[in-house]
């Protein structure tokens, strides 16, 4: 598709696993030109997590589409100057090799800022650079744990990480953001800014609503299921047929309607322990029993039809196994056909794009298969 948001802007992606990939992933989406800089002994580690997708790893399709994969050896002076050429011609770089690795070489951005003025650099790291914790590992679930994440999930006496790499999809998204920011920075003034998303500070971005509740209340939300630590009813219900269905009721007027028109017990509403969304959330226990004989009168159909009718929020649980037959991901509009090395497989259409215009040619790279064209056009330009 032509009339790309990104068209004319280059990325260069040190990158490797999900953050980092992830951001410049959507770059790519938006029309960018990403190089991905891989290792001469594999690549991106993240090639080898799986091999579900027709042999391919399924985490790098995900991350990957659209990119030209490049091998350098960095520790050679040559692949090192290489790279440097790279960057000369670049808008932005995105990095997410350690912070250690990033300094050894030269590749932070105070060190490449009097060589490449004109270009952004993106670093995403594990923790803040200057604080305590900036050489220390960094993994998805680590971070989770330290952020305080995980004493909001599982159990109270069995924490659980989610079960999706959030802390990394959190930091990607915030580079992404940053990046689109500083292009525009640059365009206004000429000012190349510099980008710095540590995993920990975008989840804990992500964790501010409990963290600020836990600040001013001196109490803490424990892991609920389903529930919501301040908002009730919230959950899911099992319905007659043993079929689960979320609802959740977000202000004072659709509480009624849930008790009459869904329900048919105005009466629950009129219960002085349900007269608020404070004094429901302080007898949970009591507007939970009466939920589940309420709900459990009827069909999940019957349920969710009256709850329709009523204008009250509800939701499936759908198992993973279901997702890809999920209504809404019926529409061949929601889909890509994307080419891998070893054919073409659907990969979801990213959302959010402006006027919905994507790169929709994307493919996903094998390593090192745009080595020689890309060193080729260097020469040519040199």
């Amino acid at each position: 598709m032509t009339g790309l948001p990104l068209e004319g802007v280059t990325v260069v992606g040190l990158e490797q696993a999900v953050a980092a990939p992830f951001a410049t992933r959507q770059l790519a989406d938006l029309g960018a030109r990403v190089i991905k800089v891989e290792r001469p002994d594999g690549g991106d580690f993240a090639r080898g997590y799986d091999t579900v997708v027709d042999g391919q790893s399924s985490a790098f399709v995900w991350l990957n589409r659209g990119k030209e994969s490049v091998q350098l050896d960095l520790a050679d002076p040559d692949g090192f100057a290489t790279l440097q050429r790279l960057l000369a011609r670049a808008d932005v770089l995105v990095a997410n090799l350690s912070p250690a690795t990033l300094e050894r070489r030269g590749l932070t951005a105070d060190a490449l800022a009097p060589r490449h003025p004109h270009l952004i650099t993106c670093v995403v790291s594990g923790y803040p650079p200057g604080g305590p914790s900036e050489r220390k590992k960094a993994y998805d679930a680590l971070v989770q744990a330290e952020a305080g994440l995980m004493s909001l999930t599982g159990h109270p006496d069995a924490p659980a990480k989610v079960g999706i790499s959030i802390a990394d999809i959190a930091a990607g998204c915030y580079a992404y953001s940053g990046v689109l920011a500083a292009l525009r920075h640059r365009e206004r003034t000429g000012e190349a800014l510099p980008v710095h998303v540590s995993l920990f500070g975008a989840l804990t971005e992500w964790m501010a609503y409990p963290l600020y509740y836990t600040a001013h209340s001196g109490v803490a939300p424990v892991p609920m299921g389903t529930a919501h630590p301040t908002i009730a009813p919230y959950g899911a219900v099992t319905a007659a047929d043993g079929r689960s269905v979320m609802i959740a009721v977000q202000n004072e007027r659709e509480w009624p309607r849930l008790a009459a028109d869904v329900l048919e017990d105005p009466q629950l509403a009129a219960d002085p322990r349900f007269a608020s969304n404070s004094l429901r959330v302080a007898h949970r226990a009591e507007l939970d029993a009466a939920l589940a004989a309420a709900c459990g009168r009827f069909p999940a159909d019957v349920l969710t039809q009256r709850l329709d009718a009523a204008g009250i929020a509800w939701s499936r649980l759908t198992a993973l196994a279901d997702l890809e037959r999920h209504p809404e991901l019926a529409p061949a509009a929601r889909w890509l056909t994307t080419a891998t090395p070893a054919g073409e497989v659907r990969t979801l259409r990213p959302p959010g794009a402006p006027g919905d215009r994507v790169a929709d040619a994307g493919a996903v790279p094998a390593l090192g298969a745009h080595t020689a064209a890309v060193l080729a056009e260097l020469e040519e330009e040199s």
